[in-house]
Formats: C-alpha cells, structure tokens, sequence
C-alpha cells in the first residue's frame, strides 16, 4: 500500500449505527460533528498534520499530535479541515479540570424505567466508527484523566472502561489530535503522556493576507473599511507579541457591526462602533497596544532584578532589609 492510498483512511462503521454491542455491552454512540471545515492560509501545518495521521506500511501506526498555539488561532478549526480532507467523521471532546476518566470513555445514565444503559463519549465514538477525535484544550485535564487513555495513545490502541467493564480496540482509521492553549490556567501533563503526542506542531498568527481573508470568511457583510481597521489592530498587536487572535478581530466586528445596525435612523459611526467593540470587547488597555505590550513585558520579568523573600517583607529601602547593601549607607555619610 502506497503513502498516498493510506493517507486516506475510510470509516469501517456507518454514522448511522448509534448502538453498538462490544463484548455483550450495548453502547449508545455519539453524534459527529458538522460544521465547515475551511482553513485558509499557513498550508504547510495542515500538511504536516495530515502527514501525521498517515501510515505508511500495514504495521505502521498514526501519530496522534499536540497541536499548540494561543487561544483564538484556529487550531480546532484546523483539526476540522483535516478530518474534512481525510472524509473521516469528526468528533471534538471538550477538555476541562472536572473531566473524569468515566467522562472520557462511557457513563452509565440511569433511564426512566430504572435501566441503567451506557454512553460513549465522542472519543470512544471516534475510535468505533473509524472517525477522527479532537482532545480539545488538553493541557485543562488532568494526570487521572490522561492515564485512562495511555493503552490508546502507544501501540495498544485500546482503553478499559472501569464502569461497563469492557475493553475497546480502536478502529485501524481511527485518528486524533489535541489542542493546547499556551497559557498558565492549565494543568502539567505528564511526561509519559508526553511522549505519546509527538510532534508539536505549533500553530501561529497568520499574516494580514490571510487574516484579511479569515475575517471576510466569516463576515461576509462587514464593510471593508470595517476589516481593514480591524486587521490592521491585529496585526500591530501580533507584532508586539500580543495574544489577540483572528477569533477577537471576529467578536469585536460582530459588536460593531451590531451596533451600527441597532437604530437605523441615528446610526452609529463607523469608527465610533468599532472603538466602542474594541473597548467591549477586549478591554480599554486595548485601546493603546504599545503601552500595553510595555505592561506585560514588565509583568513577565522584563529587566527587573528577581524578588527574594525578604522583599515580600521590607521595602527595598528598609535599613532592616537583610538584603540591604550596607555601601549605600556609607556613600551617604560620605556627602
């Protein structure tokens, strides 16, 4: 089998079969996702992705991928596109720091004549039907959570739910993806997790070209004066390295445009509406990038001398600062 013909994985099970039976256990399945899966611009990492998932010889297995970027730069979206190019069904699993390892594989939902019937998750779901699952915001889970899906991520491909007591193989086309945020409001993944979700493919701010064109995507009736401005914002807070994505350029011309549109009769002007959203929407620190950038250097370090733990104490300028130079003193006395 050729790389090419195995870059193209078809489902072994219908979309259609919502219960299946595994070792004597009826599950309900799933829902896929539906929703466009265009992706524009940066062509190279939505390659790399779906070379990822490939397989190149009957004993090779597909990588299962981190896929890491700041909030709003398109990285669901860019799993979305390539389980739309593979024509695989699409499963997307929400990530939190409440998620259980029941949550992620089947729960028991107690029905109405005191059955109990058992619910796969998106993932389980995926790994049945053959289809592609999305491990969105990863990073937010944590390490239980993770060790129930170790046996899926190596060369096992199967996970144990505690709960029906049933072991589940995944299907051979079955592929995955994880999404992390880069931010600090996340859990630690484990080293052996890790190492199963190779490589990290690094999804960045796309350029004004393509910005333009997301923008115009997915606000067909924004004005173009209303884009431009818009852009051009993201594009100086990119270069300032700033976190605002395509998806704040998008809220905040929703806002204005709303806005615009509210009262027909006394409209709002364009660059008020939008001064208005930008403010709304992302804050009135916002409103000027350059000082802001200056503020998050200073908080991130900057130049400034690290704290000890006298400093949580005594001003620096306390004589009772055990981390006082004592020279200072002596070039006083010395005037």
């Amino acid at each position: 089998m050729s790389s090419s013909e195995s870059s193209q994985p078809q489902s072994q099970a219908s979309a259609d079969d919502s219960v299946v039976t595994i070792e004597g256990v009826e599950l309900k399945l799933a829902h896929p996702y539906e929703s466009p899966g265009d992706w524009i611009g940066q062509s190279e990492i939505l390659k790399q992705l779906l070379a990822c998932w490939i397989t190149v010889d009957d004993t090779d297995l597909p990588l299962t991928p981190r896929l890491l970027g700041s909030p709003g730069v398109g990285k669901t979206q860019l799993a979305i596109a390539a389980a739309k190019q593979q024509k695989l069904p699409l499963y997307i699993y929400q990530c939190t720091a409440d998620t259980r390892p029941e949550d992620l594989l089947i729960t028991p939902v107690l029905s109405r004549g005191g059955e109990i019937s058992y619910h796969a998750s998106p993932l389980v779901s995926a790994m049945i039907r053959g289809g592609v699952c999305v491990l969105d915001e990863g990073n937010r889970m944590n390490e239980k959570s993770w060790a129930s899906l170790a046996p899926l991520l190596d060369n096992r491909r199967y996970v144990e739910s505690i709960v029906a007591g049933i072991t589940i193989p995944a299907s051979r086309q079955f592929r995955a993806a994880v999404t992390m945020n880069q931010d600090e409001s996340t859990f630690e993944i484990p080293d052996y997790i890790l190492s199963r979700l190779q490589p990290t493919l690094q999804v960045g701010f796309p350029n004004k070209q393509d910005e333009m064109a997301i923008l115009q995507y997915h606000l067909p009736f924004a004005e173009p004066e209303m884009l431009a401005l818009t852009v051009d914002f993201l594009q100086h807070s990119h270069e300032l390295k700033l976190d605002f994505s395509p998806r704040d350029g998008i809220n905040l011309l929703r806002f204005a445009i709303k806005r615009m549109a509210q009262d027909p009769d006394h409209p709002v002007a364009h660059d008020d509406a939008w001064q208005e959203a930008l403010e709304k929407c992302l804050g009135e620190e916002a409103v000027d990038l350059e000082l802001l950038a200056e503020r998050r250097s200073r908080t991130l370090g900057g130049d400034a001398v690290p704290l000890g733990l006298a400093d949580l104490f005594f001003d620096p300028d306390d004589p009772l600062h055990p981390d006082r130079d004592d020279d200072d003193d002596d070039d006083l006395d010395g005037i």
